[in-house]
């Protein structure tokens, strides 16, 4: 089931335990830690079964028209059963209300790494189009693919 959390503190530890499970993605202890601090002050979703946290997704308003997934995990004992899916199609109702007609999210641009090509596979699934690479927002090792969808 799908959770809205409302307490920072629960955001942040929710956060902290999804990517830490998830060092493939994040890496960078440094941004991991940021994300996680940042996941406290943004609406956030989780998957709960059993009271076990399986994933989670936090979404931000980035415009006046716009909101943006920051960050979304699912366990990797979790994966390939559809909660990402769930979380993105939850996102997008969560994104209406907040008066949102688009929804973005932004990743490493394929061919750079295996596991971000997984990535925007799964974003090409839930029906995010790719929208524009920008090769020097993060860095060059890292050029940030940004995809959008019409809500």
């Amino acid at each position: 089931m799908i959770f809205h959390i409302k307490d920072t503190e629960e955001k942040k530890q929710i956060a902290r335990e999804v990517l830490e499970d998830l060092k493939d993605w994040f890496e960078n202890d440094e941004g991991r830690e940021g994300l996680i601090k940042e996941s406290g002050e943004l609406t956030l979703l989780a998957s709960k079964e059993d009271g076990k946290i399986q994933g989670f997704l936090a979404i931000r308003q980035t415009g006046d028209v716009t909101c943006e997934i920051a960050v979304i995990g699912v366990k990797k004992a979790y994966r390939g059963q559809g909660i990402g899916r769930i979380l993105v199609e939850t996102s997008k109702a969560y994104a209406k209300a907040m008066g949102a007609r688009f929804l973005q999210v932004k990743t490493v641009k394929r061919g750079m790494y295996k596991e971000y090509d997984e990535t925007n596979d799964f974003y090409r699934s839930v029906g995010f189009g790719e929208f524009e690479v920008m090769e020097e927002l993060w860095d060059k090792a890292n050029p940030c693919q940004i995809y959008i969808m019409a809500l």
